[in-house]
């Protein structure tokens, strides 16, 4: 879809299947912007009225919203809280079993933080927009949306722009430069030097 915000609303127009970009944004827990670039790259689908208001169709939210809990296997049922006061690490990586090392390793440390974890920069704004952790560990090459357009993402949001990072990736730094990573975020090469991202990830719980 080039031009999803050019779509006309069926001729039997009916204003319960569709909202606006807040309440979508409210729906799926994630910014205002994140829905706004998901309008533009066709992720969501969307009109713009007379006025200049989006109207974005409900069926495109819920599908977004059900396709990403099928994507992990989880259920369509919200996330259970975690304990009071207890930090979350978010790990993003779309090789499942790179993430199950991150979760063996992580919890072999003895330090007192969950982690959770999502397999692409979308599934990550949505974790995110449920509830925002302490601290992003992210690969960069990943399907969908990789690993660069999620950091610019959150950090275009006022709400995310200050969140701790942490970047794991095979990439070699002139590609990484390149590509424009903002260089006040770590970088450790892959295979992964545990020893040394664990100070990193201590680090980045204590400046959060």
């Amino acid at each position: 879809m080039n031009t999803p915000t050019n779509l006309q609303p069926a001729s039997t127009y009916n204003a319960a299947d569709y909202c606006s970009t807040k309440e979508a944004a409210a729906t799926l827990g994630v910014s205002h912007r994140t829905v706004q670039l998901w309008v533009e790259n066709g992720t969501l689908q969307a009109w713009r009225t007379a006025g200049g208001h989006r109207r974005i169709t409900v069926e495109s939210v819920n599908r977004l919203v059900d396709g990403r809990r099928i994507a992990i296997g989880a259920p369509p049922a919200p996330v259970s809280a975690p304990a009071p006061g207890k930090p979350r690490v978010l790990v993003v990586d779309d090789d499942p079993l790179m993430l199950r090392l991150y979760e063996l390793e992580m919890a072999g440390w003895g330090l007192d933080f969950e982690v959770v974890k999502a397999n692409n920069g979308f599934e990550a704004l949505i974790r995110i927009g449920e509830q925002r952790p302490d601290l992003l560990v992210s690969d960069l090459n990943m399907p969908g949306m990789d690993g660069f357009r999620m950091i610019r993402t959150l950090r275009e949001d006022s709400g995310t722009a200050g969140m701790n990072m942490i970047v794991v990736s095979g990439l070699d730094r002139a590609t990484i430069k390149a590509m424009g990573l903002p260089t006040d975020i770590p970088v450790f090469p892959k295979p992964v030097p545990f020893g040394e991202l664990r100070s990193a990830v201590e680090n980045g719980l204590v400046r959060a």
